[in-house]
Protein backbone atom coordinates (compact mmCIF):
# COMPACT_ATOMS: atom_id res chain seq x y z
CA UNK A 1 0.00 0.00 0.00
CA UNK A 2 2.85 2.59 0.47
CA UNK A 3 4.25 1.54 -2.54
CA UNK A 4 1.25 2.76 -4.17
CA UNK A 5 0.91 5.60 -2.42
CA UNK A 6 4.40 6.53 -3.59
CA UNK A 7 3.79 5.63 -7.07
CA UNK A 8 0.70 7.96 -7.10
CA UNK A 9 2.88 10.87 -5.81
CA UNK A 10 5.91 10.14 -7.63
CA UNK A 11 5.14 8.57 -10.90
CA UNK A 12 9.03 9.39 -12.34
CA UNK A 13 10.17 7.24 -9.23
CA UNK A 14 7.56 4.33 -10.14
CA UNK A 15 7.96 4.51 -13.32
CA UNK A 16 12.14 4.43 -13.02
CA UNK A 17 11.86 1.83 -10.49
CA UNK A 18 9.88 -0.41 -12.75
CA UNK A 19 12.08 0.01 -15.89
CA UNK A 20 15.00 -1.19 -13.72
CA UNK A 21 13.83 -4.02 -12.63
CA UNK A 22 12.65 -4.80 -15.94
CA UNK A 23 16.49 -4.54 -17.11
CA UNK A 24 17.52 -6.59 -14.62
CA UNK A 25 15.77 -9.98 -15.40
CA UNK A 26 16.36 -12.84 -17.36
CA UNK A 27 14.40 -13.81 -21.09
CA UNK A 28 11.04 -15.74 -20.56
CA UNK A 29 12.51 -19.62 -21.24
CA UNK A 30 16.20 -18.97 -20.09
CA UNK A 31 17.75 -19.92 -17.63
CA UNK A 32 20.62 -18.66 -15.90
CA UNK A 33 24.08 -21.54 -15.05
CA UNK A 34 23.49 -22.56 -11.69
CA UNK A 35 27.34 -22.57 -10.88
CA UNK A 36 30.17 -19.56 -11.56
CA UNK A 37 33.73 -19.82 -10.80
CA UNK A 38 34.48 -15.58 -10.35
CA UNK A 39 38.01 -15.91 -10.40
CA UNK A 40 38.06 -18.67 -13.49
CA UNK A 41 35.43 -15.91 -15.26
CA UNK A 42 38.34 -13.70 -15.10
CA UNK A 43 40.54 -12.52 -17.50
CA UNK A 44 40.15 -11.76 -21.74
CA UNK A 45 37.59 -13.12 -23.79
CA UNK A 46 36.88 -12.97 -27.40
CA UNK A 47 33.64 -11.80 -29.01
CA UNK A 48 32.60 -14.63 -31.36
CA UNK A 49 29.35 -13.55 -32.18
CA UNK A 50 26.51 -10.74 -31.33
CA UNK A 51 22.77 -9.26 -32.27
CA UNK A 52 23.48 -5.58 -33.32
CA UNK A 53 23.18 -2.87 -30.94
CA UNK A 54 24.41 0.82 -31.70
CA UNK A 55 27.18 0.71 -29.01
CA UNK A 56 28.94 -2.09 -31.03
CA UNK A 57 28.14 -1.30 -34.36
CA UNK A 58 31.04 -1.73 -37.12
CA UNK A 59 33.22 -2.83 -34.75
CA UNK A 60 35.90 -6.09 -34.80
CA UNK A 61 38.54 -6.90 -32.97
CA UNK A 62 35.94 -6.86 -30.12
CA UNK A 63 37.07 -8.40 -26.94
CA UNK A 64 35.79 -8.10 -22.93
CA UNK A 65 38.58 -8.24 -19.99
CA UNK A 66 37.36 -8.84 -16.57
CA UNK A 67 39.46 -8.46 -13.42
CA UNK A 68 38.67 -8.13 -9.64
CA UNK A 69 37.67 -4.49 -8.03
CA UNK A 70 38.87 -3.17 -4.65
CA UNK A 71 34.82 -3.65 -3.45
CA UNK A 72 34.55 -7.39 -4.42
CA UNK A 73 32.69 -6.56 -7.76
CA UNK A 74 34.53 -7.34 -11.05
CA UNK A 75 36.06 -4.58 -13.42
CA UNK A 76 34.98 -4.66 -16.96
CA UNK A 77 36.59 -3.02 -20.08
CA UNK A 78 35.43 -3.38 -23.41
CA UNK A 79 37.59 -2.44 -26.36
CA UNK A 80 36.84 -2.92 -30.20
CA UNK A 81 37.95 -1.01 -33.36
CA UNK A 82 36.49 0.48 -35.92
CA UNK A 83 37.83 -0.10 -39.47
CA UNK A 84 36.37 3.17 -40.84
CA UNK A 85 37.84 5.46 -38.25
CA UNK A 86 40.74 3.59 -37.76
CA UNK A 87 40.23 4.33 -34.25
CA UNK A 88 39.32 1.72 -30.81
CA UNK A 89 36.44 2.14 -28.87
CA UNK A 90 36.91 1.13 -25.41
CA UNK A 91 33.94 1.67 -22.28
CA UNK A 92 34.79 0.73 -18.80
CA UNK A 93 32.16 -0.46 -16.19
CA UNK A 94 31.47 -3.09 -13.13
CA UNK A 95 29.38 -6.03 -12.39
CA UNK A 96 28.28 -7.64 -9.29
CA UNK A 97 26.81 -10.89 -9.01
CA UNK A 98 23.61 -10.75 -7.89
CA UNK A 99 22.22 -13.99 -5.77
CA UNK A 100 24.14 -14.91 -2.56
CA UNK A 101 27.23 -17.24 -3.17
CA UNK A 102 26.48 -21.24 -3.44
CA UNK A 103 28.00 -23.50 -0.71
CA UNK A 104 30.83 -24.24 -2.45
CA UNK A 105 32.08 -20.42 -3.12
CA UNK A 106 30.62 -20.32 -6.50
CA UNK A 107 27.55 -18.10 -7.85
CA UNK A 108 24.74 -18.56 -9.99
CA UNK A 109 24.98 -16.71 -13.59
CA UNK A 110 23.08 -13.73 -12.78
CA UNK A 111 25.23 -10.43 -12.47
CA UNK A 112 24.27 -6.77 -13.06
CA UNK A 113 26.69 -4.35 -15.01
CA UNK A 114 27.06 -0.73 -15.45
CA UNK A 115 28.43 1.62 -18.09
CA UNK A 116 26.22 4.65 -16.67
CA UNK A 117 26.87 5.69 -13.32
CA UNK A 118 24.12 4.06 -11.20
CA UNK A 119 21.95 2.48 -13.72
CA UNK A 120 22.57 -1.56 -14.33
CA UNK A 121 21.63 -4.14 -17.10
CA UNK A 122 21.14 -7.58 -16.66
CA UNK A 123 24.49 -9.82 -17.66
CA UNK A 124 23.10 -13.83 -17.98
CA UNK A 125 25.63 -16.10 -18.33
CA UNK A 126 23.34 -18.91 -19.57
CA UNK A 127 25.78 -21.38 -21.24
CA UNK A 128 29.74 -21.73 -19.65
CA UNK A 129 32.05 -24.14 -20.74
CA UNK A 130 32.85 -26.22 -17.70
CA UNK A 131 35.60 -26.99 -16.28
CA UNK A 132 37.61 -25.29 -18.80
CA UNK A 133 36.00 -21.67 -19.25
CA UNK A 134 36.87 -21.80 -22.96
CA UNK A 135 33.39 -20.30 -23.89
CA UNK A 136 30.44 -18.48 -22.65
CA UNK A 137 26.72 -17.68 -24.16
CA UNK A 138 25.79 -14.18 -22.88
CA UNK A 139 22.26 -12.49 -22.99
CA UNK A 140 20.94 -9.10 -21.44
CA UNK A 141 17.40 -8.89 -19.89
CA UNK A 142 15.15 -9.68 -22.81
CA UNK A 143 16.19 -11.63 -26.82
CA UNK A 144 17.93 -8.54 -28.27
CA UNK A 145 21.03 -8.78 -26.16
CA UNK A 146 22.98 -11.84 -27.31
CA UNK A 147 26.49 -12.54 -27.26
CA UNK A 148 29.04 -15.66 -27.70
CA UNK A 149 32.58 -15.44 -26.46
CA UNK A 150 35.39 -17.38 -26.30
CA UNK A 151 38.96 -17.30 -24.76
CA UNK A 152 40.15 -17.62 -28.17
CA UNK A 153 39.60 -15.29 -31.42
CA UNK A 154 38.20 -18.63 -33.27
CA UNK A 155 35.91 -20.94 -31.46
CA UNK A 156 35.90 -24.28 -33.12
CA UNK A 157 32.97 -24.88 -35.97
CA UNK A 158 31.01 -27.69 -33.88
CA UNK A 159 31.21 -25.73 -30.76
CA UNK A 160 30.48 -22.45 -32.51
CA UNK A 161 27.43 -24.42 -34.21
CA UNK A 162 25.92 -25.99 -31.34
CA UNK A 163 25.92 -22.84 -29.10
CA UNK A 164 24.19 -21.28 -32.43
CA UNK A 165 21.42 -24.06 -32.06
CA UNK A 166 20.88 -23.98 -28.95
CA UNK A 167 20.57 -20.24 -28.86
CA UNK A 168 17.64 -20.59 -31.49
CA UNK A 169 16.10 -23.24 -29.60
CA UNK A 170 15.48 -20.64 -27.05
CA UNK A 171 14.16 -18.19 -29.27
CA UNK A 172 17.22 -15.82 -30.15
CA UNK A 173 17.37 -14.12 -33.71
CA UNK A 174 20.33 -16.45 -34.83
CA UNK A 175 19.70 -15.51 -38.43
CA UNK A 176 20.28 -11.95 -37.27
CA UNK A 177 23.80 -13.09 -35.74
CA UNK A 178 27.01 -10.70 -36.62
CA UNK A 179 30.44 -12.94 -36.79
CA UNK A 180 32.66 -10.39 -35.51
CA UNK A 181 36.03 -10.46 -37.53
CA UNK A 182 38.80 -11.27 -35.31
CA UNK A 183 42.30 -9.81 -37.15
CA UNK A 184 45.90 -10.45 -36.41
CA UNK A 185 47.11 -7.81 -38.62
CA UNK A 186 45.25 -5.72 -36.25
CA UNK A 187 46.23 -6.95 -33.19
CA UNK A 188 49.40 -9.64 -32.18
CA UNK A 189 46.51 -12.39 -30.19
CA UNK A 190 47.32 -14.50 -27.60
CA UNK A 191 44.72 -17.00 -26.05
CA UNK A 192 42.69 -15.15 -23.16
CA UNK A 193 44.24 -16.03 -19.59
CA UNK A 194 42.42 -17.60 -17.03
CA UNK A 195 43.50 -15.70 -14.08
CA UNK A 196 43.79 -17.88 -10.79
CA UNK A 197 44.22 -16.53 -6.90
Amino acid sequence: MHYVKSALRYPFIALLTLLLAACMGVPDDVKVVDSVDANQYLGTWYEIARLDHSFERDLINVTATYSLREDGGIKVINRGFNPESKKWKEAEGKAYFVDARNTDGSYTGKLKVSFFGPFYGAYNIIELDKPYYNYVMLCGPDKSYFWILSRTPQLPYPIKQHLIAKAKELGFATEKLIYVTQSAEIVDYEAGRHVRH
